[in-house]
């Protein structure tokens, strides 16, 4: 029997299975409370998926609401937090839109769906705003790189990302490919997507005007899944995790293409009042959502969604996520025009309701109401919990355990090829070379270049052109936030921000996706409190703006957490690509100038990583005024043309970054180290960045730096064939690629 309305009024004591759901004692007595009487079986998955973790963030919305109070205030930000993405001006009337989200469990239930479908969603949050998409990028994390259980799960990962990327014609443009032990049964596949618009055409997820249709378009419904981002992404893994693959979605790039192309012809036509994707807690978020954020009410027949399995009852229909779905609020008189070009498009289309102003959410199913709520309980007041949180046990003996008892190499010249060898500082063309970087010839700058770079003229139709571009990049060190969270989320926004100014490119707004440990662990969450503590404090200091992004908890395997893992992605803008910064050491000739100050800075570093198994001390200081400045030489050199090839210092200092910019473009370099060779080499002090100009152009370049208080040391020269830091070693560049390119096909073929 259908578990109506009336009946459940009726039955106040029939026990529901609100725990089989995820769903606390008291939280199921709270929607009680609010209803008045228990719920039906079809409000309790509505309430179960909105309420659980991944979608109502109830145990991070109060740290959060910090990136709101501490945010700089941003002329460019034209959409921030709580829409589908956030949207910023970039200027000539264009705007940009971008956003990173996890799917990270799913991904090791089954790593090909899950990481394809990960795509899938994050694009069509970038659909959602009334954007083109135009790239993406990923961000990753495995365990060991030898262990048995990353030899399953990054091949699956790598090729869905790929297959699905590359069938809707999207450019992978950067991303992270790391490592370590601590991401062993729970990897992190943080995908982001990035879209252009004009800036007066964004769209919202709103359902205003009563009487306007609500559309169901894409894919039809089935019971892949059900409860899929929702309930898995919002508990911890246990051995059993495998039984969970119904649970994972299935994608269809092909079916998402054509909907990329329907909704931008819906745009072109006005005739979208209001639109909402569907991805984690399908059916139930988009017309909570949609309907909490208009006129406050909806009516829906739940026997009008196309389904692809006849079978499914109407919890399983609200609680489905599968893929390439989207909702539409449209004017009935809109409707015949919609549909219209739904047809040419190829994309099914189907009325299953209309906008109300009563304040309910009212479903029926055979004719009979099983769904009777106000909206907004649903998708807005959900529980909030302030989570007990303190530092864990051990974090001072951590922190004391410096890496500076460590045993120094004597040969530098083993150990720069040592660390340059290694899975994380090796070359990852085994990963991205099964990614088109290329396609839709809108890419300026690509992995292995510190951010990628997008051409913006022409990539709408009938657009004025324009010289501008973005770049993007994503960052994080585990490592780092493990040791001191707080400074590791600074860390790894300075990163981010760093990248993208050595392209050339002004940073101009930030996302995030916070991968951490269960909530209901107090030293996980003060990991958790400290980052975004930390992260909000420096976009405060450097100006940039959070425009949304995603949490991530429950990435633990019973009590074991991974480390506190904050990825953030920072998107900028250059004002002629023409005058982008390449990668590395470009020709013969050039003076290779080292910019910001090194300290002996080990803590969380690769050598000690690498060589020792070390992790203990300190992070490297976080100095934001001065990653503030550094970014300010960067783009104002970039706009007068006096940077010929420029790479930021990270993970390996500066041997890494000699050597990688060596590689580029093959050209060797002679430098000379000014103070302790085995510090200057492989300390990871930030704000740091290497970069290639013309001679006749050191001058005026020294002065710029010194009008904004950024060091500047002159190392070398490039040219040859080989990378010689003398009195201390020389190898060639043929010696550095073999190392460097041998790793990862060595371990996944």
């Amino acid at each position: 029997m259908t578990d109506s309305v009336k009946r459940a009024a009726e039955t106040p004591d029939e026990p529901m299975p609100f725990a089989e759901l995820g769903m606390k004692q008291d939280e199921y007595d709270r929607v009680k409370e609010i209803l008045g009487r228990r719920p039906t079986g079809s409000e309790l998955a509505i309430y179960s998926v909105m309420w659980s973790e991944h979608c109502s963030y109830k145990s991070s919305k109060v740290h959060l609401r910090q990136f709101a109070t501490k945010a700089p205030k941003s002329e460019a930000l034209l959409v921030g937090m709580g829409e589908n993405a956030g949207v910023v001006d970039i200027g000539d009337g264009w705007a940009a839109t971008f956003k990173i989200e996890s799917h990270n469990h799913p991904s090791y239930v089954e790593p090909h769906q899950g990481a394809a479908t990960g795509v899938g969603g994050i694009v069509r949050d970038i659909m959602s705003m009334g954007a083109r998409p135009i790239a993406v990028m990923d961000a990753l994390r495995f365990g060991a790189a030898d262990a048995v259980d990353t030899r399953r799960v990054l091949p699956g990962v790598v090729e869905g990302i790929s297959s699905y990327g590359n069938c809707l014609g999207l450019p992978n443009i950067g991303g992270e490919v790391v490592f370590d032990p601590c991401y062993i049964g729970n990897p992190l596949v943080n995908a982001l997507c990035v879209g252009l618009l004009r800036k007066d055409q964004i769209k919202l997820a709103t359902a205003p005007g009563p009487g306007n249709k609500v559309v169901l378009f894409g894919a039809s419904t089935g019971p892949d899944g059900i409860g899929g981002a929702s309930v898995l992404a919002s508990a911890t893994f246990e051995d059993e995790s495998q039984a969970k693959r119904p649970a994972v979605q299935v994608g269809d790039p092909f079916m998402e293409k054509l909907l990329i192309e329907c909704c931008l012809e819906l745009y072109a036509a006005d005739v979208v009042v209001g639109i909402q994707d569907l991805g984690a807690a399908g059916v139930s978020c988009a017309t909570t959502e949609l309907a909490a954020k208009g006129t406050g009410g909806m009516k829906v027949d739940l026997n009008l969604v196309p389904l692809r399995d006849p079978s499914l009852r109407p919890g399983e229909i609200l609680m489905s996520e599968s893929q390439e779905r989207m909702m539409a609020v449209v004017r009935p008189d809109d409707i015949p025009a919609f549909m219209a070009i739904c047809e040419k498009w190829d994309v099914p289309a189907t009325v299953i309701g209309e906008v109300t102003d009563t304040g309910r959410l009212v479903m029926t199913w055979d004719g009979e109401v099983i769904v009777d709520i106000p909206p907004g309980t649903a998708a807005d007041e959900g529980p909030v919990y302030e989570r007990p949180f303190h530092e864990p046990a051990g974090q001072a003996a951590l922190n004391a355990d410096t890496p500076d008892r460590l045993a120094r190499p004597e040969d530098l010249r083993a150990t720069l090829l040592k660390l340059l060898g290694s899975p994380n500082l090796a070359s990852k063309e085994w990963v991205t070379n099964q990614y088109d970087r290329y396609v839709r010839s809108n890419t300026v700058l690509a992995q292995p270049a510190d951010a990628g770079v997008l051409r913006v003229s022409e990539v709408m139709e009938g657009a004025e052109p324009t010289t501008r571009g973005i770049a993007l990049s994503t960052d994080g060190n585990g490592r780092y936030a493990k040791l001191d969270p707080y400074a590791g989320a600074q860390l790894a926004l300075a990163e981010a921000y760093r990248n993208v100014a050595v392209t050339g490119a002004q940073p101009l707004a930030v996302t995030n996706c916070l991968n951490f440990g269960s909530p209901e662990d107090p030293e996980v969450m003060w990991q958790f409190a400290e980052a975004v503590r930390g992260l909000a404090d420096a976009c405060r200091t450097l100006g940039v703006p959070v425009t949304g992004g995603n949490v991530s908890f429950y990435n633990q395997t019973g009590s074991t957490a991974i480390h506190p893992t904050p990825v953030v992605g920072v998107l900028g803008v250059i004002d002629d690509v023409a005058r982008r910064v390449p990668s590395g050491f470009v020709a013969d000739g050039l003076r290779v100038v080292l910019l910001g100050d090194t300290a002996e800075e080990f803590g969380g570093s690769e050598w000690a990583h690498v060589e020792h198994h070390h992790l203990g001390g300190l992070p490297p200081r976080a100095d934001l005024e001065a990653e503030r400045a550094l970014a300010t030489v960067l783009v104002e050199a970039a706009r007068r043309g006096l940077l010929e090839g420029s790479h930021d210092l990270s993970d390996g200092g500066l041997a890494i970054a000699l050597a990688e910019s060596c590689l580029a473009h093959g050209v060797g370099a002679t430098v000379e180290l000014t103070g302790d060779p085995f510090t200057d080499l492989f300390s990871e002090s930030a704000s740091r960045a290497l970069v290639v100009v013309r001679p006749e152009s050191y001058d005026e370049f020294a002065s710029l730096c010194g009008r904004h208080d950024v060091p500047c040391y002159g190392l070398g020269m490039t040219g040859g064939s080989s990378l010689v830091v003398r009195d201390v070693f020389e190898v060639s560049v043929e010696d550095l690629r073999e190392t460097h390119t041998a790793a990862l096909p060595a371990l996944f073929g």
